[in-house]
């Protein structure tokens, strides 16, 4: 009950900061998203080989678990939701090459020697950017030899402190930002210096790089959440248990006291009639 105690505590704090990592990393994506959606605007389309969809033969699975287990079925779901999704696409006749990220989907799916093309450790617990760069580049890098097709991760949505969902997330090709209704249409004219293409090519990656690390976040507080809950009612069981065993063994207790008075009040009375 102490050791559950304190992980509870321990994920109660690092739920608050790990919050604040994902309100202060959305500004960041949605200028990028402001800035993709003004090139569109400007030029008419987008047009860049990320954006292009292919004909899917090859699809990579990336695959966002923690690295430590007692965080209650915050793992159980994506890897299920992972799985139904992977066995769907290898009915249909695709390859599946699978990425992992954290133990527990790396220690599942080597079980079941499914084919896995690289795998992440010890990123989830604290996220960094250099992490989400280090993903991103090997996708890109699968993705630009046509060793798959799309990309598409399966990782865990945070709500709130008590709601945290499995969901599919699209990866490659990289789906453009829709556009704003509700945004003012100014009357703008743009100037690219490069060209739109190669500021493209210079932005895109950049995005995908972002849109990886708002999923690590993500995932990280969710983690945080699934284990403090967990903890919690571990720590309750814990307490549950510790009130029936003490009342338990005061019965036995007051059993057995009873038990020995009754035993000297007989033998004092043998000893008076005898």
């Amino acid at each position: 009950m102490k050791i559950t105690r304190a992980m509870e505590l321990i994920a109660t704090a690092r739920i608050g900061k790990a919050q604040v990592r994902v309100a202060q990393a959305k500004p960041y994506t949605e200028k990028m998203n402001d800035v993709i959606r003004n090139i569109a605007t400007a030029t008419g389309s987008l047009s860049h080989p990320l954006l292009e969809r292919r004909d899917v033969k090859d699809i990579g699975v990336l695959v966002v678990t923690s690295d430590r287990g007692l965080a209650g079925g915050y793992n159980t779901s994506v890897i299920r939701f992972a799985e139904a999704a992977i066995q769907r696409h290898q009915a249909e006749g695709k390859t599946v090459r699978v990425y992992t990220i954290g133990d527990k989907a790396l220690s599942y799916f080597r079980f079941r020697r499914y084919m896995i093309a690289h795998s992440w450790l010890n990123v989830t617990d604290t996220p960094t950017y250099r992490d989400a760069r280090s993903i991103a580049n090997i996708v890109l890098d699968e993705y630009a030899s046509e060793r798959v097709d799309a990309v598409e991760a399966y990782t865990t949505e945070y709500i709130s402190a008590l709601t945290q969902n499995a969901i599919f997330w699209p990866v490659l090709p990289i789906e453009p930002p829709e556009d704003d209704a509700d945004a003012p249409s100014l009357p703008v004219g743009y100037t690219f210096e490069p060209s739109p293409e190669e500021i493209l090519g210079r932005l895109l990656p950049r995005y995908l790089e972002g849109t990886v690390f708002g999923m690590l976040l993500e995932a990280s507080a969710s983690e945080h959440a699934a284990r403090r809950r967990a903890m919690k009612a571990a720590t309750e069981n814990a307490e549950e248990l510790t009130r029936l065993l003490t009342r338990e063994a005061n019965q036995a207790r007051q059993a057995e006291i009873t038990t020995e008075i009754s035993e000297i009040v007989g033998g004092a009375e043998a000893l008076a009639h005898g």
